[in-house]
């Protein structure tokens, strides 16, 4: 039975693990911080490990991909989508007034992943200007604090799943700003995890650091793929964390890795004395909303 890490029961990544493996038999590993999600697999406590790394409305999860590339040395062998649906969760009895209506100026306090909640900036404007605002390490660990607490007037942005976890009733539901609020997830491994689910298209991730004092270096690692017509669809600017204004580049490229188009690119992007550090290459699945709340 293959041993999968991730965030705390009842987070958004909980969710997902299990729309991605469906009746799969695994044994999942709950950690409340993502350094220790990372960590378990390099320890060998896990065999792969479940990592948020984009959102639709706040885009790339920073300290996750700092360390998905600088801290670990660990493949990425499958992509999937899925929606990050926030709620806000409490003890209801807490909430209302003397008619029995929900009295959102009784909430003291907000918590939640940082993500989560500028996911909710909207709502929190509207229903929340009053309250404060607490970061929690995933949205599952904000429920589990919130619910830890009773009589405080705490309150959290959390899954329905959290909700259930931790005895919490759903004061309002769906509270994003966006309703196409989705999340990029990968599974990193050191091997190949076989899935029942239909392919959507294959990738390949890669850390690309260019020359110093090379003008133009960039154009001629953009040209190495368009020329080929290989099909970029990511491609992002990140600090090294050696040199003050020193970057490396993280590409995304719609192609399998051991295609002869792709490691011609490399070659090419190598010769112009570029340093390329393949991440993985792997499928990528896309949410299918039928088949999801069919339990499909």
């Amino acid at each position: 039975m293959k041993r999968i890490a991730l965030l705390s029961a009842g987070s958004v990544s909980h969710e997902a693990v299990h729309y991605l493996l469906g009746e799969e038999p695994v044994e999942l590993i709950h950690h409340k911080v993502i350094s220790d999600v990372f960590l378990a697999v390099v320890r060998g406590e896990a065999d792969y490990a479940v990592i948020p790394i984009e959102n639709t409305i706040e885009g790339s999860v920073s300290l996750h991909m700092d360390w998905l590339v600088n801290e670990v040395d660990v493949p990425m062998q499958a992509e999937w989508v899925y929606p990050s649906i926030q709620n806000l969760v409490g003890r209801r009895e807490e909430f209302v007034d003397e008619s029995g209506e929900l009295d959102f100026g009784k909430v003291s306090k907000v918590l939640s992943h940082p993500v989560a909640i500028a996911q909710c900036r909207t709502f929190i404007a509207e229903h929340l200007p009053h309250a404060e605002l607490e970061n929690a390490s995933s949205t599952a660990e904000g429920a589990a604090q919130a619910a830890a607490h009773p009589g405080k007037g705490w309150t959290a942005f959390s899954t329905r799943l959290g909700a259930q976890r931790y005895g919490l009733d759903l004061l309002a539901e769906r509270v994003t700003d966006h309703d196409n609020n989705y999340t990029r997830f990968v599974l990193i491994g050191p091997e190949g995890l076989s899935l029942s689910k239909t392919i959507d298209h294959q990738k390949t991730s890669m850390q690309v650091i260019l020359p110093e004092d090379y003008a133009g270096a960039l154009h001629q690692v953009l040209s190495a793929f368009a020329w080929r017509r290989l099909n970029l669809s990511r491609i992002e600017s990140r600090p090294t964390k050696k040199k003050l204004g020193n970057y490396y580049f993280y590409i995304d490229v719609l192609e399998p890795g051991d295609s002869i188009l792709m490691q011609a690119a490399v070659e090419e992007i190598e010769a112009l004395g570029c340093q390329v550090r393949l991440l993985g290459s792997y499928p990528c699945f896309a949410y299918e909303q039928e088949k999801a709340e069919s339990g499909a």
